[in-house]
């Protein structure tokens, strides 16, 4: 059986983390086959949108401790160059979380641009308690996503942020009943690759390329995604405005 498991409904891609025995955490080859997963996403130009989840209830327990001690040769795959979370790929992945997201788990989680979860999920710096650092870019993205002082809240003691917390401090961006999560996440993604792409991959683009930039750069840098779009998909988009589409706010047949 695979460690990782793909399937597409037109532009939506699906991949889960197929370890539940040890809930969804990523061995070696599992890792080195969740980033080669995300690549083939990030090339294929029929696939737009890309959703995130772990089989049997539970989205990702990290790093497989048990690996990590015994073997000689083990890679840290969080940090590492070629791991699944080190490239920013260009269109969008969303989170479905059920149960644990912990360590390399939450990691993967920060890494996504949407958060889904479900009343189930749990997140947590647990890796706290092993001595086991973060090095998949938890402490970069978690201060950016939450604020310093929850970060440091989640990054120092290590404790367990339920479901409807991790949604009230921003962690999360939507909560679903138990067994909903992927659902509802797959549906967004339907809806996000039914847009003009052109333009809501420069908007990603730019904001994750904005941060630490003066105002004046930033706003010169997303002049300069935009470009594209303005020329290729938005007159196009205006014309179907003043033909009618979106009239009274309505925009489901935009």
């Amino acid at each position: 059986m695979s460690k990782i498991l793909e399937s597409r409904d037109g532009p939506v891609t699906t991949i889960t983390i197929n370890r539940p025995e040890v809930r969804n955490a990523l061995d070696q080859e599992a890792a080195a086959d969740l980033a080669a997963a995300f690549r083939q996403f990030d090339a294929n130009p029929d696939a737009r949108v890309a959703v995130l989840t772990g089989a049997e209830g539970s989205f990702c327990a990290g790093a497989d401790l048990k690996e990590m001690a015994t073997r000689v040769d083990y890679q840290a795959w969080a940090g590492h160059e070629n791991g699944p979370t080190h490239p920013l790929l260009s269109k969008p992945v969303i989170a479905a979380v059920a149960g644990h997201a912990c360590a390399g788990g939450l990691g993967l989680a920060l890494w996504c641009d949407l958060r889904v979860a479900d009343e189930t999920a749990v997140f947590g710096v647990f890796s706290r308690r092993w001595g086991v650092p973060m090095s998949d870019g938890t402490t970069v993205r978690l201060p950016r996503l939450i604020g310093m002082s929850r970060a440091m809240d989640m990054l120092l003691t290590g404790r367990a942020v339920n479901a409807q917390e991790a949604k009230e401090i921003g962690l999360v961006n939507y909560l679903t009943p138990a067994g909903q999560a992927v659902a509802e996440a797959q549906a967004m993604a339907a809806k996000m690759a039914a847009f003009p792409q052109i333009a809501m991959n420069s908007d990603r683009r730019s904001a994750y390329g904005q941060q630490g930039l003066p105002i004046g750069d930033a706003i010169a840098a997303e002049m300069a995604c935009a470009d594209e779009a303005r020329r290729n998909e938005a007159q196009s988009g205006a014309a179907r405005f003043s033909a009618g589409a979106g009239r009274h706010g309505r925009f489901d047949d935009a």
